[in-house]
């Protein structure tokens, strides 16, 4: 008897789809058929037939822009209207791929520099490093499909793409988009492995060039840990992301940025708001200005137009989130708003002041709508909090000083720091990466693409050249 995953809306429950687990037997004809493309250079796909597919994807996606933002919000809980920006952005990935494909080639090494190199050219051009594969993460599952599948193709690498079990309609439909769009079905594979044991056998194998993963950090450096010798990886996980918020802050300008960084897609992003850091003289407004505007946000249905968020991915993730927020009050943090479960599904954006340092909501990516405002007399006291934890990813500082946001920028950690802007931002050309147990390797789709390559040398020694 064939297994199955059932995928069901993480709002009402609804079942979606019903979907058979890959087989052992699956996944290694998977690797087999990948790795065998890899090695046979004669059939490798020329770059005009690269540009063709992605230009052809990025059409028939336009084409189903609603039909395909619908299935994004039932199946990962995400309001429809981000859900529309989030498809938008994967046709966007798509044209990025182009123009690499175009602009981006090797270089030209000095040569005939001294008697060694003397009567020599030489020259580099990339070329794939091998079978990549991505395995996903539920909060973005269509984009972030495409961030792992669409450089592959574009840098022609065979790709095996292991969707998030929760979400995974998403990733089959771009995945059936690329092969609508003429890309051969070998080139661009699928699975849905049922155990843990399969995902790992996978990533390990030695057949595999790149590995893709976003998610926890815990699961993404233990499968680090299983890479075979030579295998490339991105990892990509949480950041538990500080915002410093300087007494000269413009309030009515960050506030909003502030509450969209933190509670859109009900905080389930590993760069969202999380952590504030106000000067005292601003930080009790900050934390009650935070709250207006969180009263005034739908929370419920993501298919409507109408709701601003959405539920929690599942309902033992929203009691973890409702635990913590409760554990924080326990321990001294001031509730300004939310602190409930509106549902089973769907939590209250919540604010809480002061909270303790050493409380889950200060320590830990809460992954849920939940804003913490700590209240700081000396803006390197913060930065020095902002900096306690292991992870480092993107932060954030509102002023209106030049040169306290320039000692910010020096000081806080982080792989990139956004002046007047929230954590929460990022455009799909621009590097996008995690430091220490943030993650490993450079994301963004041109920096993808080079990570999937490797540059291959030729130099040309000829008498003539002397």
């Amino acid at each position: 008897m064939t297994q199955t995953i059932k995928i069901n809306a993480p709002f009402d429950g609804a079942l979606l789809a019903e979907l058979p687990v890959s087989t052992d037997q699956q996944i290694e004809q998977a690797l087999a058929t990948a790795h065998a493309l890899y090695r046979d250079r004669k059939g490798w796909l020329k770059k005009a037939q690269r540009i063709e597919i992605l230009k052809k994807a990025a059409t028939i996606i336009t084409g189903r822009r609603e039909e395909l933002a619908r299935l994004v919000a039932q199946e990962c809980g995400k309001p429809l209207k981000d859900a529309l920006i989030e498809v938008d952005r994967g046709v966007d990935c798509l044209h990025i791929c182009v123009e690499e494909i175009r602009t981006k080639a090797g270089s030209v090494i000095p040569m005939d520099l001294n008697a060694t190199s003397a009567g020599r050219i030489a020259f580099t051009q990339p070329e794939p490093i091998g079978v990549v594969v991505g395995v996903s993460a539920f909060n973005h599952p269509f984009n972030l499909v495409v961030h792992q599948a669409a450089p592959a193709v574009a840098v022609g690498a065979p790709v095996i793409i292991k969707p998030a079990a929760k979400t995974p309609l998403s990733g089959y439909a771009f995945i059936e988009i690329l092969h609508e769009a003429g890309l051969p079905k070998e080139w661009a594979q699928i699975v849905l492995p049922g155990t843990n044991e399969q995902v790992g056998k996978l990533v390990a194998d030695p057949r595999v060039g790149f590995f893709s993963f976003i998610g926890s950090a815990a699961v993404g450096w233990m499968l680090r840990s299983k890479l075979a010798p030579g295998t490339r990886c991105a990892l990509e996980h949480g950041g538990v992301a500080p915002v410093i918020v300087a007494h000269d802050a413009d309030l009515p300008m960050a506030i909003p940025r502030l509450a969209r960084g933190g509670f859109w897609h009900a905080g389930q992003a590993c760069v969202s708001v999380q952590r504030v850091f106000a000067d005292r003289r601003v930080s009790r407004e900050v934390a009650e200005r935070l709250a207006a505007a969180a009263e005034k946000m739908t929370v419920g249905n993501p298919v409507l137009e109408t709701t601003d968020i959405g539920p929690i991915i599942s309902h033992q993730e929203n009691d973890r989130i409702h635990q913590w927020v409760q554990e924080a009050i326990a321990q001294g943090a001031e509730l300004i708003c939310g602190g409930k479960k509106i549902s089973d599904s769907c939590y209250a954006p919540t604010v809480l002041l002061n909270p303790a340092d050493d409380s889950n909501v200060m320590r830990k990516e809460v992954f849920g709508p939940v804003i913490c405002v700590s209240s700081f007399d000396d803006i390197d006291q913060a930065l020095a909090a902002a900096n306690s934890l292991d992870f480092s990813f993107q932060a954030a500082v509102f002023t209106q000083n030049l040169d306290t946001a320039l000692h910010c920028y020096k000081h806080l950690d982080g792989t990139a720091v956004m002046v007047n802007e929230n954590t929460l931002f990022r455009v799909d050309w621009m590097p996008f990466a995690g430091a220490r147990h943030s993650g490993h390797g450079v994301g963004g789709i041109p920096y993808t693409m080079h990570e999937m390559q490797v540059e291959k040398m030729m130099v040309w020694r000829s008498d003539v050249l002397n």
